[in-house]
């Protein structure tokens, strides 16, 4: 046992008589480990919190959504044609309807969006108009009648001028008071106020408070002038026949369409598992190319230290040889110096851990105060990789200063005094 204790004491002594340089050995891998902490955490909460957005539609949809033709649904043209003006008017409410009768499909709803501005009395504000059929409260289980009630088939089917209210708009323009039973203008239309929803938030830019629901067919027919929808949200009875539910729906669509050619599909068939996966990938690349960099730090400071160790040796090259000429064997003065390096990277490491700790909470506090939920979790793995890279710095970097100095012949060492 004294076999290792008397070096790990002397490692000690030695790096207490040089608070200075070990302070500044130490500041390198302090740097590295608190860029890995917080690459790892940072990315993590960003990460959790795009998973959140994504999952609040549900986690077991099947969506149909319009794509530009000839491109992939995830590429940029698809994305950039749309914003720029391009317009897909061959998704009907019939060809949702003929998905919805697939067998593994439930609850299911289309919608087209369009912004409006509404009245009521000397009040008006343009707000996002979302025309859906009847089943979307069914379908979406987060969208929940505070009051009222909310419109039903024959609704939508009659063109009936009802609305339904986020309960943002709810308070812009009736603040406590009742709103169900009251008029509003949109589009110059006298429509009536049937429910009020609870507050749901946002998801991304897009906040469901701020909207107002109408029945689809009287947006379609008495405010947009258009007869398509822009998608259709369909949910699964079976999450494990999903990959069956999404080709038995693509072969519907392009039958409906009249498309015998994949690349001139003008819809996408999506799911939340799917989102799901891409997200996992991208972040599961990012962190590691992330990592990498950051890493460098690392190596560095583990450079910083090879090199204070060197100068160690150097000025103590007199005690090494005496200690050998009493009998230490050259174990012990490898197993000195290189604890002396592990013992470094180490206590950087948890320092290194302790600031990005701190770090992580702080970002949350300003997260917080900016109105984004996210939270910047200090997982065991990224503690792990933070620690280890920091052991494994020292274990590569102090081997080769303290093999030179446990390979010094006791005459020579003795010799340099």
């Amino acid at each position: 046992m004294n076999n290792f204790l008397i070096p790990i004491k002397l490692a000690f002594k030695s790096l207490r008589n040089n608070v200075g340089r070990t302070i500044l050995s130490l500041l390198g891998i302090v740097i590295g480990v608190v860029s890995v902490i917080l690459v790892l955490s940072f990315g993590s909460g960003v990460k959790g919190f795009l998973v959140d957005q994504v999952s609040a539609f549900g986690s077991d949809i099947m969506e149909i959504e319009i794509k530009v033709p000839k491109v992939s649904k995830t590429s940029t043209q698809n994305a950039s044609g749309q914003a720029g003006g391009t317009q897909i008017t061959t998704f009907k409410l019939e060809d949702a309807e003929k998905v919805a009768k697939l067998p593994n499909v439930g609850a299911w709803y289309a919608a087209i969006m369009n912004q409006q501005i509404i009245k009521y009395e000397n009040k008006n504000k343009q707000v996002y108009i979302m025309g859906t059929t009847a089943g979307v409260a069914e379908a979406d289980k987060k969208m929940e009648i505070e009051k009222g009630i909310m419109f039903n088939e024959d609704d939508d089917n009659s063109l009936r001028q009802i609305a339904i209210l986020g309960s943002g708009v709810k308070k812009d323009f009736f603040g406590e008071s009742e709103a169900v039973g009251k008029e509003i203008k949109i589009k110059g239309q006298t429509y009536k106020v049937i429910g009020v929803l609870k507050e749901r938030g946002a998801v991304g830019p897009f906040n469901f408070d701020e909207v107002v629901y109408v029945p689809l067919q009287t947006v379609q027919k008495k405010l947009a002038g258009i007869d398509y929808i822009q998608f259709a949200i369909f949910k699964l009875d079976d999450m494990k026949k999903l990959d069956l539910t999404i080709l038995n729906a693509t072969d519907v669509m392009r039958t409906q369409h009249d498309i015998t050619d994949p690349n001139d599909d003008d819809f996408a068939v999506n799911s939340i598992v799917e989102v799901l996966e891409i997200l996992n990938k991208v972040f599961f690349s990012v962190n590691l190319l992330l990592i990498a960099l950051t890493s460098i730090s690392l190596i560095v400071g583990g450079v910083g230290i090879m090199n204070v160790m060197y100068v160690t040796v150097t000025e103590r090259t007199f005690e090494i040889g005496l200690k050998k000429s009493i009998g230490a064997k050259n174990s012990q003065i490898l197993f000195q110096f290189l604890f002396e390096a592990i013992f470094i990277t180490l206590l950087g490491g948890i320092v290194g851990f302790l600031i990005g700790f701190g770090i992580s909470k702080l970002g949350e506090i300003v997260a917080v105060n900016f109105g984004f939920n996210l939270k910047f979790p200090i997982t065991w793995w990224s503690a792990s990789i933070g620690l280890g890279f920091s052991a494994l710095t020292g274990i590569i970097f102090g081997y080769y200063p303290a093999r030179k100095a446990s390979l010094l012949s006791p005459m020579e060492a003795l010799r340099k005094e």
